[in-house]
């Protein structure tokens, strides 16, 4: 594959292989600026503005004393806790730094003080069936962090946890529920190859090797119709994990190939529409992939694809702020502040 993307800049891939993966936020701005792929003025209308701001102002209503958010049973849980600051990054607050620095050193504060020795970011009482969502959600957030604010004590939490999601890799080249070198799923392994990318963006050390096993296995996931199964035995694509099927290609640097335009051309058949919450699984999950998806394939993706998906986000916030998910309504709210302002380009992570 070329070095050369098909913007006219190195690819990611290449600076992987380079060894300079790891530029600040500034130079990943820089890299991306005046790209005529995707577009971004005329999106962010004063109504979406005004939505965005709202569900900020529900997220940190709802912090907890000790950082963390979520209720009922995903409650003090670290994916919940690495999205919503992750949401409120997106709006360009930073450690300290914004309308919402406070709440952003309240979760990376949650997240350092349930980091394991092992490198382990989990909260046991609250990991749900799958803890290793929750480290992967969880070193993307910090790995977003260090990226914008660099700090020796969440480097060494970042450095440990990249550690573990390597140790863990299984022979297939995936990841699944436990830290444990067992079976995997196409789900749990984006979570773990996106917070592997961030991390190598803002410095530490992935081995290549890891990253191309990874793609391997995700090739290896996807069907005749563009879809992606849900393990390597097998299985009718969904939309959800199709999504994240795609954005592990991006994630790993790879920007065009046969794999990469079947599933966009799967993805693009699921347009949102406004009755679609009542109808899908895993709504937000999806579409926060599929969100980025389109963001990276730009062009008419992009131009069809974030409209839709903002008109049918702001069609179903309440009225308090919040968007609700079964999950539970701070993962729906950070969830779709981050969708909506993905033409804002502030994270790293979604950089062009």
């Amino acid at each position: 594959m070329s070095r050369i993307d098909r913007r006219g800049f190195l690819n990611r891939s290449a600076l992987w292989t380079l060894g300079i993966g790891g530029l600040p936020a500034t130079a990943w701005a820089q890299l991306g600026a005046g790209d005529p792929a995707v577009p971004v003025s005329g999106l962010m209308s004063p109504a979406t503005q005004a939505a965005i701001d709202r569900g900020l102002e529900y997220l940190a209503s709802r912090q907890n004393d000790d950082g963390s958010f979520g209720s009922g049973g995903y409650s003090r849980n670290v994916a919940v806790c690495g999205l919503v600051g992750m949401a409120f990054m997106s709006a360009g607050s930073t450690p300290g730094r914004g309308p919402h620095g406070l709440e952003v050193n309240r979760c990376v504060a949650y997240l350092l003080n349930h980091a394991q020795d092992s490198g382990f970011i989990t909260m046991a009482e609250a990991a749900s069936h799958g803890p290793m969502y929750g480290h992967g959600f969880a070193t993307l957030f910090l790995a977003e962090v260090y990226g914008m604010s660099p700090d020796s004590q969440v480097r060494d939490v970042l450095a440990k946890a990249v550690k573990l999601i390597v140790d863990t890799q299984n022979s297939e080249g995936g990841w699944r529920y436990q830290p444990q070198r067992r079976d995997a799923d196409i789900s749990v392994t984006i979570c773990q190859i996106m917070a592997l990318r961030a991390a190598r963006n803002a410095g530490i050390y992935v081995p290549n090797e890891t990253v191309e096993r990874c793609v391997e296995y995700v090739k290896r996931s996807q069907n005749p119709d563009g879809g992606f199964m849900y393990m390597l035995q097998g299985g009718q694509s969904r939309f959800p994990r199709s999504a994240a099927g795609v954005v592990a290609f991006y994630s790993a640097g790879i920007y065009e190939g046969p794999e990469l335009e079947r599933g966009l051309d799967y993805l693009i058949r699921e347009l949102p529409a406004n009755d679609s919450f009542n109808r899908a699984t895993h709504y937000f999950y999806g579409h926060y992939y599929a969100a980025q998806a389109m963001w990276h394939a730009g062009g008419d993706y992009w131009e069809k694809w974030y409209p839709a998906i903002r008109d049918a986000l702001l069609a179903r916030q309440k009225r308090d702020g919040s968007w609700f998910d079964s999950i539970c309504s701070e993962y729906g709210t950070a969830m779709a502040c981050i969708i909506l302002q993905m033409p804002s380009n502030y994270l790293p992570i979604f950089q062009h």
